[in-house]
C-alpha cells in the first residue's frame, strides 16, 4: 500500500504461509529414510494383511489335506481314564495340587495368581516406562519374565512327571500310544490310518446264553459292560480270537495286566467251578464273524 499519494492504490500480496486447503491428506515423504519407515495405513497395514492371509491358507491347506487323528470317543464308564488338561495348562494343574492352592484356598490358585500373574503382563508396557531395552540394564523386569519362565517349566515337569508315574503304578496305557500302534498297523496294511475307532463290528454271540447270567453273578459286568463293550477295562467282544478257553480261565483265576484276579470275588459271589468253565468257554466264542 503507498501512502502520501494521491493516487494511493492498495496492492494484495499473497501470503505464502497459508496452505492451501485440501481434504486429501497427503502422504509423508520418507525417500531420505529408504527402508526405515512407511505409512502405517496403507503401506505397512496392506503388508501386514497380505502376510496374515497367506499364513491362513496354508492352515486351511493343512488341515484339508490331513485329517486330524480323532480319538476314541468319549467313555464315561471308563473308571481307568486319567484326565489331564494339555501340556500348556500342566503348570496351573499342578498348582492346584499344592495345599494352599486347592481345597479352602483354591481361590487362590485358579483366581489370585493368575490374575496377578496376567494382570502383570498386561500392566507391563504401562509400568516399565523407561528407553531402555537392554535386559540387563532392566533387572526387575528381567528377573519377574525369568522367574515365571522358570516356574511355568518346573511346574509343568513336575506334572507330567507325576502323570507319567500314574500310568506306571496302574499298568495304563494311554489312549494316544494305543492309536499311535494301530494307526501304524493300518498303514502297514494300506488302510486309513487317520481315525482309529475300536472294533465296533464285533457282535455279541449268543447273548441268551446261560453263560450270560454267570457272567453278570461274577461282577464282570462293572468293568466289561454289560454287552462285553468295555467300560472300566477293554472289551470282550473278538476275546476269542485273542484268547483260548484255557488262557481266558487263566486270566480269570491269576489275573493279566491292571486286571486282578478274579476268582475268589466269583466264588464269593457264588459262582460255581463249572459256572466258571462255560463262561470261559462262552468268552471264547466270542469271535469276529
Amino acid at each position: 500500500m503507498a501512502h502520501g499519494s494521491k493516487d494511493e492504490k492498495v496492492v494484495y500480496v499473497g501470503d505464502s504461509r497459508v496452505k492451501k486447503k485440501s481434504h486429501q491428506p497427503l502422504q509423508p515423504d520418507y525417500s531420505s529414510y529408504p527402508g526405515k519407515s512407511e505409512a502405517f495405513i496403507p503401506n505397512f497395514l496392506l503388508k501386514e494383511w497380505m502376510v496374515g492371509a497367506v499364513v491362513l491358507v496354508g492352515f486351511l491347506v493343512l488341515t484339508i489335506s490331513e485329517a486330524p487323528p480323532l480319538g476314541y470317543p468319549a467313555d464315561p464308564n471308563n473308571t481307568a481314564f486319567i484326565p489331564i488338561p494339555d501340556w500348556y495348562f500342566l503348570f496351573l494343574y499342578q498348582l492346584l495340587k499344592y495345599p494352599y492352592a486347592a481345597g479352602d484356598y483354591v481361590i487362590i490358585g485358579t483366581v489370585l495368581i493368575p490374575g496377578i500373574a496376567f494382570g502383570g503382563l498386561m500392566l507391563a508396557p504401562f509400568l516399565d516406562t523407561g528407553k531402555e531395552r537392554r535386559f540387563y540394564k532392566r533387572p526387575i523386569a528381567s528377573w519377574l519374565m525369568l522367574v515365571s519362565l522358570a516356574a511355568c517349566v518346573y511346574l509343568t515337569v513336575v506334572s507330567w512327571d507325576a502323570y507319567q508315574h500314574e500310568l506306571e503304578v496302574m499298568k495304563i496305557e494311554p489312549e494316544h500310544h494305543k492309536r499311535a500302534r494301530e494307526a501304524e498297523k493300518n498303514a502297514l496294511a494300506g488302510k486309513p490310518y487317520n481315525h482309529p475307532k475300536p472294533n465296533d463290528s464285533v457282535a455279541l454271540v449268543a447273548a441268551d446264553d446261560p453263560a450270560m447270567e454267570t457272567y453278570k453273578k461274577a461282577t464282570c459286568i462293572a468293568c466289561h459292560g454289560g454287552e462285553l463293550e468295555g467300560g472300566g477295562a477293554p472289551s470282550l467282544l473278538g476275546v476269542g480270537d485273542r484268547l483260548s478257553k484255557e488262557e481266558i480261565l487263566t486270566v480269570i483265576k491269576d489275573g493279566r495286566g491292571a486286571m486282578p484276579a478274579m476268582l475268589d470275588t466269583a466264588t464269593k459271589a457264588g459262582v460255581t467251578e463249572e459256572e466258571l468253565d462255560k463262561l470261559a468257554d462262552w468268552l471264547a466264542k466270542q469271535k469276529k464273524e
